[in-house]
């Protein structure tokens, strides 16, 4: 973004320099000679010639004098830079110019909390807690087909809190923000066909359709299609994405929502393709191999294609293959443009934006429900299903479900009933939340719970959480990584019931001396100590931390030659997670990250 910082006066240096500062180091302009600031001979001359090739421009001083400065050079919001006036003390950060689509409000905001000050911003639907309609599309890479015109009769329509229907059937992040902070006058649809126009003044729709509703629409197009392609040989471009593009909206479908170009190996070099990249921006391009495509089954099957390329149909397969196995939503089209140039199209819809079922997996951190992060706990409050994880994660967690979820323990259920429960939500196309304890990446047993899931062509997520290992840290105020002493973490267990690697017994990864973390062994702790004992000094700190973050923590600090002893003294258990190794309440020593020769790895 190109900055500029006006200083009116020295009284507001201070400010100024904190801004540019926390600005990656905006520059400063002044009438006078100030060091580290640039000299202009006016404000005037140095407006004319650069107003309109800036984005923010920041003005330390008067209200007033902002506005006269500015007020000859004012085009319109959507060519404007964004312009905040912040005073000489950095009491106040006002947006004067392009609050939305320039930014000033977001600016203004992040200007206050740099000086500790206050942002003095008067859009309505900021102040209102309502959706900041014209740059939403922008903040979740949605596209619009909409005129300033129509904008601005749709914005009106909403912060007057005429009653408004929103149509969403896809999911994507900011279908489900819309979701979660949907105001009181706003009825969310998920099928076109449900909305009763009459009881609406205005429609928002987030689809990849297009809809033709009786009222005042405000269309909002995701990227969730992508186009399978497919021509002769050396076929020329000319014409070709025009025709493709008449031929979607002739269907309904959008250009707008394409995000990708997909096509064989065989045909990775044809000219049609950047064409086709070009005429349609922000599309990637997968090119894929026959061996990805064979086992796709489509409507229109080819066997001269077959025949050609050991695929049964070049568009459909791929459009399938590069929407993760979404459904088709055009099958094969044909097209001849200029003589002798015949390509295919089809076009599929990314299964991750149905809306069908979904199964996230979710960390659901140490213990303590307040370390859950915020993307697990938007999808707690949301979910129709949670399963957790019984006596590993707390029930404290589960209490944000909304009114109507069922909330059901895993502790008692065998894999195929908790496999059962959950796809027999999902078939309904709810959303379901499997909680699992600390980050389920982390001996989280998910990975037949995936194998499940891939072979029904399930749609599911993975939410990470915070470690134990991670929490064990924060808890021993331990930095687990010490500057030329340790700079290795290992997370292991040691061999009980279940067999470890040869490669990985304890004592071969104790060599390295390295900060050791590990988990369900405190029912084995004598072996544990046993072989740590081959390499790491008797003398070296352990702490047994049991129910990390939990109401119920307890933690043993010791040394290595104890560590037995302190686990069967206290009757620690499988939540307890055993810690060795020097990094273990160290103090020595200074970091040399903060040194002159490494003041580039913080400095913007």
């Amino acid at each position: 973004m190109k900055q500029a910082i006006l200083l009116i006066s020295e009284t507001g240096l201070d400010v100024a320099r904190t801004i540019s500062r926390e600005l990656h180091n905006a520059p400063i302009y002044t009438q006078k000679n100030v060091e580290g600031c640039h000299t202009v001979s006016s404000f005037d001359t140095f407006l004319q010639e650069h107003f309109a090739e800036l984005d923010a421009l920041i003005h330390v001083g008067a209200l007033g004098i902002c506005v006269r400065h500015i007020a000859p050079y004012i085009k319109n919001k959507y060519k404007d830079p964004a312009v905040v006036c912040v005073d000489s003390t950095g009491r106040f950060a006002v947006p004067v110019l392009s609050g939305h689509i320039g930014g000033a409000n977001e600016l203004a905001e992040q200007i206050a909390q740099m000086m500790g000050g206050e942002a003095v911003v008067t859009t309505q639907s900021d102040n209102t807690d309502l959706w900041a309609l014209d740059t939403l599309g922008k903040k979740y890479d949605w596209q619009t087909p909409q005129s300033r015109a129509s904008m601005n009769k749709c914005i009106y329509h909403f912060v007057e809190r005429r009653p408004t229907a929103l149509l969403l059937d896809i999911r994507d992040r900011g279908t489900a923000y819309l979701e979660r902070t949907c105001p009181a006058h706003v009825k969310i649809f998920y099928r076109y066909e449900d909305i009763a126009f009459e009881q609406f003044a205005l429609l928002i729709t987030v689809s990849p359709w297009i809809h033709h509703a009786p009222i005042d629409t405000l269309e909002f197009h995701p990227r969730v299609l992508r186009l399978g392609v497919g021509c002769r040989k050396d076929a020329h471009p000319e014409g070709i994405a025009a025709y493709i593009s008449d031929k979607l909206e002739a269907h309904g479908l959008s250009p707008l929502s394409l995000a990708g170009i997909a096509t064989i190996e065989l045909k990775k070099d044809e000219p049609l393709l950047p064409a086709l990249q070009s005429a349609f921006p922000h599309t990637d391009l997968q090119i894929f191999r026959p061996d990805d495509l064979r086992d796709i089954e489509i409507p229109n099957p080819s066997e001269k294609v077959l025949t050609t390329t050991g695929v049964a149909g070049v568009a459909e397969t791929t459009a399938i293959r590069a929407a993760n196995y979404g459904p088709l939503v055009l099958e094969k089209q044909k097209g001849e443009v200029t003589e002798g140039n015949q390509f295919t199209f089809a076009v599929a819809m990314d299964a991750a934006s149905l809306r069908q079922g979904h199964i996230e997996i979710v960390g659901a951190g140490p213990g303590d429900p307040e370390l859950i992060s915020v993307r697990g706990r938007h999808f707690l409050e949301q979910a129709d299903l949670i399963l957790y994880a019984g006596s590993l994660v707390p029930k404290e967690l589960t209490f944000c479900a909304k009114e109507g979820a069922t909330v059901r323990s895993s502790a008692s259920m065998t894999l195929e009933e908790q496999f059962d429960l959950m796809k027999s939500f999902y078939d309904r196309g709810l959303l379901v939340v499997r909680l699992h304890t600390g980050d389920p990446c982390i001996y989280g047993a998910i990975e037949e719970q995936m194998n499940f899931f891939d072979q029904h062509r399930m749609d599911y997520h993975i939410t990470p959480g915070i470690s134990s290992f991670q929490a064990a840290a924060a808890e021993l105020r331990s930095q687990f990584t010490i500057p030329e002493r340790v700079q290795t973490i290992i997370l292991t267990r040691g061999e009980g019931r279940t067999p470890m690697p040869e490669r990985e017994k304890l004592h071969l990864l104790a060599r390295s001396q390295s900060t050791m973390c590990i988990y369900l062994s405190a029912a084995i702790a004598d072996k544990v100590q046993a072989e740590l004992l081959e390499c790491y000094p008797p003398t070296t700190p352990v702490a047994a931390c049991y129910k990390l973050t939990w109401k119920e923590q307890r933690i043993y600090r010791g040394q290595l030659k104890d560590l037995a002893d302190i686990v069967k003294e206290h009757n620690l258990t499988l939540t307890t997670l055993l810690v060795v190794g020097d990094a273990i309440d160290n103090r020595e020593g200074l970091s040399r990250l903060y040194s002159h020769e490494f003041k580039h790895l913080y400095r913007p």
